[in-house]
């Protein structure tokens, strides 16, 4: 177990009563913004602050209240910032000192799964975030291999799945948020790996079930696998060592290869993007590299092996 390092915060917000900010984030998906808004209902006696980032939609998403009568703030911002920056102005804009934060493809289920989250977050000052199961429409769960851990009671894990987690806003502050180089895909492994560093730990609630319903609009299989294999390379040029780095990049390289394979995808020039987009991001992303310490490292692969019984705080 780790020690708890870090200071409880209050139950309080920093101006307000709520205990909790949910953030969304949309583009172009109306239908799936209405459906996670209306979810909320299930969380209107938390009274939460609800924020929307409008990741430059059009037609622009619209303030308002949510069907469950909790007022909505949207954020626009009109340069297509993407997923990644969009969370992070969620986070700096909340008042709660835990926030939730959906995809609008996903939508709550039960109250439970959020009181659950703000119940580990409250009472154990050395985690730092929730990860949450994804289910079906139905709210059945998803396959186990597709879940943060094929385990059945409340655990430690490496990483949450970004459709719909819960962050401790103080512990998100502190490390700096998602780096936002990545722009698509991998933000949560590169954030939860800074999180083991700095002593804290990702708790998985399986039984806390949010919805996923992927809406298939703006994703792309090449766009995917490009950026699969960038984000691979620039998580090992961030937090690995030099020794590692060496191995790792061509061995990411040839992964674009295998997977362009197997999956099937026509794109005979993506590995020249790769490269191109690595050496245009490698000058600024060798500035701020901070490769994580042995000890976290260890913890981490171990976590991968076999996720850690999670007994409170």
């Amino acid at each position: 177990m780790i020690e708890d390092k870090h200071p409880r915060e209050p139950a309080g917000t920093r101006e307000s009563g709520s205990r909790l900010t949910v953030g969304i984030t949309t583009r172009n998906r109306p239908e799936a913004l209405r459906r996670c808004l209306a979810s909320l209902s299930h969380i209107a006696h938390l009274a939460p602050e609800v924020l929307v980032f409008d990741d430059a939609s059009e037609p622009p998403a619209t303030a308002g209240t949510s069907p469950g009568g909790i007022p909505v703030r949207v954020i626009r911002d009109e340069r297509h910032a993407g997923n990644i920056a969009g969370r992070n102005r969620l986070v700096r804009e909340a008042v709660g000192p835990s926030i939730l934060l959906l995809d609008d493809d996903a939508a709550l289920i039960e109250a439970g799964a959020v009181e659950r989250g703000l119940a580990v977050l409250e009472s154990d000052a050395a985690a730092a975030a929730i990860a949450y199961a994804q289910a079906d429409r139905a709210g059945a769960p998803w396959p186990a291999g597709m879940q943060p851990a094929a385990f059945g009671e409340p655990c430690v894990v490496p990483a949450f799945i970004g459709f719909a987690h819960m962050v401790r806003r103080g512990a998100f502050l502190e490390l700096g948020g998602y780096r936002e180089r990545y722009e698509f895909y991998g933000e949560e492994k590169d954030f939860c790996l800074r999180l083991v560093d700095a002593g804290y730990r990702t708790v998985y609630l399986p039984a806390a079930l949010v919805m996923h319903d992927p809406d298939p609009g703006g994703r792309s299989p090449r766009r995917y696998l490009r950026y699969v294999t960038r984000n691979d390379c620039l998580y090992a040029l961030y937090n690995e060592p030099l020794a590692r780095v060496l191995w790792l990049l061509p061995a990411r390289l040839i992964l674009y290869f295998v997977m362009r394979r197997e999956w099937k995808i026509s794109d005979p020039f993506g590995w020249l993007w790769v490269l191109r987009e690595l050496w245009s991001n490698a000058p600024s992303v060798l500035r701020e590299r901070r490769p994580v310490g042995a000890p976290a490292r260890r913890r981490w692969s171990a976590l991968q092996q076999a996720p850690e019984v999670y007994e409170g705080a």
